[in-house]
C-alpha cells in the first residue's frame, strides 16, 4: 500500500508540474532564468522553512552525509535553469521531452552504477513505450512552429543537461532518505540549498518581475503549486518508491502539458502525439506493476 501511495503522489506531482508551460505563457516577457530561479528556488526555500524542525534535530545525520546534500543542491539549483532555458531555444515541446525523456535512462544508469537498481521486465517495458511517447509527442508538434527555433540543437543540449540533473538530484535525496534522515529532512534541506544557490540569479534577471500582476501572479503560483506542493508530493513518493521509478511515472508530465496547451491555449494534437499519450498511459501501468512486483519480492 506504502508503495502505491508513492505512486500516486508521483502522479499528482507530475499532473502539477504539467501546469508550468501553459502559466508561464501568460507572462511572455519574464526571463526563463528568472521564472526558473523563482519558481524552484521559493519553492525549494519554503520547503526547508517547513522542515527547519525536522533538519535541527537530524543535523548530525545530514552533516554525516553532507556529499549527497551538495550533490543534490547543485543540481537542483543547474536543473531550472537549464530546462526552461531549453524550451526558449528549442520550443516548449522539444525542451520538455528532451528533458523528461532523458531522464528515466539517465537516472537507471546513476542508480546501477551505485549498485541500486535492479532492472525488471515491466520496468523496461514501461520506460520503452514512455520514450516512445515522448519522441511520438515530440514529431507531433507542427514543423512550421519548430522551425521559428535558430538554436534548436542547444536547447536540446540544455534539456539533456535537465535531465541529468533531474534525475541526479532525485538519486542524491533518496539515498539520503535511505540513510536514515526523514523525507521532510532530505528533500527540504536539498531544495532549500538549491534555492539558496539560485538567489543571484533571481536577483540578476527579477527587473521585469514587477512590471505587471500578471507577470507576478504567474510566479507566485508556479512557486507555491507546481514546485513547492508538487515537490512535497514528489519528496513522499521517493520515500516509498526508487528514484528511477518515480521519474519514469513523471513522464505524465509532458503529456499533461500537452492537453493544457490544447484545451487552454489552443495548441493541436496530431494523430501521433494521442498515440504518444497512450503509450506514456501505459508506461505509468508497467511501472506501477513494476514497483507492486518488487515490493512482493521483497515481503
Amino acid at each position: 500500500m506504502n508503495r502505491i501511495l508513492g505512486i500516486l503522489a508521483v502522479i499528482l506531482a507530475s499532473i502539477l508540474w504539467g501546469t508550468t508551460g501553459t502559466a508561464a505563457t501568460f507572462a511572455p516577457l519574464l526571463s526563463p532564468l528568472l521564472i526558473g530561479s523563482l519558481a524552484m528556488g521559493i519553492g525549494g526555500i519554503l520547503q526547508c522553512t517547513l522542515a527547519i524542525p525536522k533538519i535541527i534535530k537530524e543535523r548530525h545525520l545530514l552533516t554525516k552525509h553532507f556529499g549527497f546534500l551538495i550533490v543534490g543542491a547543485i543540481a537542483v539549483m543547474i536543473y531550472p535553469l537549464a530546462f526552461y532555458s531549453s524550451m526558449r531555444l528549442s520550443g516548449v515541446t522539444i525542451g520538455t521531452v528532451v528533458s523528461i525523456g532523458s531522464a528515466p535512462i539517465l537516472s537507471a544508469i546513476i542508480e546501477y552504477i551505485s549498485r541500486d537498481f535492479r532492472l525488471t521486465k515491466q520496468w523496461l517495458i514501461g520506460a520503452s513505450c514512455g520514450i516512445l511517447g515522448i519522441i511520438l509527442l515530440a514529431f507531433s508538434e507542427n514543423n512550421s512552429t519548430t522551425n521559428q527555433y535558430d538554436h534548436i540543437t542547444i536547447g536540446i543540449l540544455l534539456g539533456l543537461i535537465a535531465g541529468f540533473t533531474y534525475a541526479l538530484y532525485s538519486w542524491s535525496a533518496r539515498q539520503l532518505m535511505l540513510k536514515g534522515i526523514a523525507t521532510k529532512s532530505a528533500m527540504g534541506a536539498t531544495f532549500g540549498c538549491g534555492g539558496i544557490l539560485l538567489i543571484p540569479v533571481m536577483l540578476l534577471t527579477g527587473s521585469a518581475l514587477f512590471d505587471s500582476l500578471t507577470n507576478m501572479t504567474v510566479c507566485i503560483y508556479m512557486a507555491l503549486i507546481p514546485m513547492f506542493l508538487g515537490y512535497l508530493c514528489y519528496g513522499y513518493g521517493l520515500s516509498k518508491i526508487s528514484a528511477s521509478s518515480a521519474i519514469t511515472i513523471s513522464l505524465l508530465e509532458p503529456v499533461i502539458a500537452a492537453i493544457l496547451a490544447m484545451l487552454i491555449i489552443g495548441e493541436q494534437m496530431s494523430l501521433v502525439g494521442w498515440f504518444g499519450v497512450i503509450l506514456i498511459f501505459l508506461c505509468l501501468m508497467f511501472v506501477t506493476l513494476s514497483s507492486i512486483t518488487n515490493l512482493s519480492a521483497s515481503a
